[in-house]
């Protein structure tokens, strides 16, 4: 007795925005925001203006979302989009952008830790009682 293997739901292209978003991981909003910014380009449209988008621009949106989650920015993203569809580029751009970037987020994080400490020291120093006087309010009310 053989076993037929389980049927895959073929996935019919071209897609509509709903459908599109939700196989990117994002919502429609962004899938308007990312083709307005340019990101998304030449998204084919129905005789009736609907956008039809293609397994090529769900891939262009996955790509998109994860260099978000990431935390690159929106031009740092649209140089990664022309490095990865340029199939002569150097990988030695793309990891330019993502060294800079690096640098960038250990900057922030310095900034966050030094706010850290900055508010707990604050509130050590705060006794959280009934009574009025509070250090972390004259701190902020400061000059």
């Amino acid at each position: 007795m053989t076993t037929a293997a389980p049927a895959r739901a073929t996935q019919r292209w071209p897609v509509a925005i709903g459908q599109a978003a939700e196989r990117a991981g994002v919502s429609p909003r962004m899938v308007r925001h990312y083709e307005g910014l340019g990101l998304l380009n030449g998204v084919a449209r129905t005789d009736s203006g609907y956008r039809q988008y293609s397994e090529a621009d769900v891939h262009t949106l996955r790509f998109i979302r994860r260099a978000r989650d990431l935390g690159f920015s929106m031009e740092e993203i649209a140089q990664l989009l022309g490095l990865w569809q340029d199939k002569a580029r150097a990988s030695a751009q793309v990891k330019q952008i993502a060294q800079r970037h690096i640098a960038n987020l250990s900057e922030r994080i310095a900034a966050m830790q030094a706010m850290q400490r900055s508010l707990q020291a604050l509130v050590g120093c705060c006794h959280g009682d009934e009574r009025p006087d509070c250090p972390i309010l004259d701190d902020l009310a400061a000059k």
